[in-house]
């Protein structure tokens, strides 16, 4: 009888902390965790002001490094890495939208979205078209030549999503996704984020402080103090 194939998660972190300051001064933003994530999955993180939620998501997204512990991503272990190689993970197989939008003011949509392309290399030719699709996939094609100023903030968080798919990651990462947003544009901004997991498969974490933005996601994680307290199932009324 053949033996069943185990996975191996695409995100795995085994004993993680986190530690700022010395001494008195000390604060453990992260107090050995652990946590799986497969390839597909949406997480949602959270917890109260200083549980660690944003710092996990930072040393998931290789922003910033563990004090101690193991962190593998795709069966590599991160701190094997050189500081240039940590660098190409983020920009092929990691793709970020933060709460701020952090697009450039004085340069358009498309010119935004293709920015990290730029940083991998992509002929320009190819990367117009890229950008272009990746717009096209928010709805916001018509909207390519203006620059932020001239958009909503819901248009320009679509603008900072494009972007981060324009690379083809394998994990989007979002902090406070929705945090700048009314609900009407908080809630088409989660939509828009659960069709990219369900019909693309795109694996997402999420930081938010919003219980009702949370239950978007299939997975609730709750921190406290640097600990992971609870990991379940978000729970949606439909």
């Amino acid at each position: 009888m053949a033996e069943a194939v185990t996975k191996e998660p695409l995100i795995a972190l085994s004993g993680i902390s986190r530690v700022y300051g010395r001494g008195e001064a000390e604060v453990r933003a992260l107090d050995g965790i652990d946590l799986t994530i497969n390839e597909g999955d949406f997480v949602a993180i959270m917890g109260p002001s200083g549980s660690g939620k944003s710092t996990a998501l930072n040393v998931i997204g290789c922003l910033d490094s563990p004090t101690s512990g193991h962190y593998h991503f795709a069966g590599t272990e991160v701190a094997t890495l050189t500081r240039d190689q940590r660098a190409l993970l983020r920009r092929h197989y990691l793709g970020f939208v933060f709460q701020g939008y952090n697009l450039l003011s004085r340069t358009s949509a498309l010119q935004n979205v293709e920015l990290p392309l730029i940083y991998q290399g992509m002929p320009r030719a190819e990367r117009a078209r890229t950008a272009m699709a990746a717009l096209a996939k928010m709805g916001l094609e018509h909207r390519a030549a203006h620059d932020p100023s001239e958009l909503s903030g819901g248009q320009q968080q679509r603008v900072a999503i494009a972007r981060a798919l324009a690379g083809n990651p394998r994990v989007m990462l979002a902090d406070e996704p929705t945090g700048n947003l009314d609900t009407k544009r908080s809630v088409e901004i989660m939509e828009v984020l659960e069709k990219l997991n369900k019909e693309a498969g795109l694996t997402i974490i999420m930081v938010t402080h919003e219980p009702d933005m949370a239950e978007f996601a299939e997975r609730l994680i709750w921190m406290v103090d640097g600990k992971i307290e609870r990991d379940g199932l978000a729970r949606r009324v439909v």
